[in-house]
């Protein structure tokens, strides 16, 4: 890889994962971004891309589970996933202190899922080389 230059991408998922393509070809572009030797500084799920952050999501036994499979992608390739709070909070997805805070009975924040806000975008968008949005 002496001739090739390694590209830093975070990207931006706002699809959900049961009702848009989106979020699938934003994990495929990850997979192929890193098989190809370049790095993945992020991913940032906003609006309903927070959706692939639910424990809860449990597609039929001829589907994928995206949530699953993001979850072992950043963890075999050491990058965060963020998810924004405000989003997560209006569509049902909550972590432990939230759910804590907010008195609710349980919370469904996947692991290694973390909440965040915008601003983590923002620094996502300029620690890399590229942005890419699906």
């Amino acid at each position: 890889m002496s001739d090739h230059q390694v590209v830093k991408f975070s990207i931006l998922v706002t699809g959900s994962p049961a009702s848009h393509q989106s979020a699938s070809t934003a994990y495929q572009f990850c997979c192929a971004l890193l098989e190809a030797g370049h790095q993945v500084s992020g991913v940032f799920f906003y609006l309903d891309g927070v959706l692939n952050a639910s424990n809860l999501v449990s597609p039929a036994t001829d589907e994928v589970n995206l949530p699953e499979l993001w979850s072992t992608l950043a963890l075999q390739h050491q990058f965060p996933l963020e998810v924004c709070v405000a989003a997560s909070l209006r569509r049902g997805i909550v972590n432990e202190q939230e759910a804590e805070h907010l008195a609710l009975s349980s919370y469904n924040l996947k692991s290694p899922f973390v909440l965040s806000g915008l601003g983590q975008l923002a620094e996502l968008s300029a620690n890399c080389d590229r942005l890419m949005q699906f």
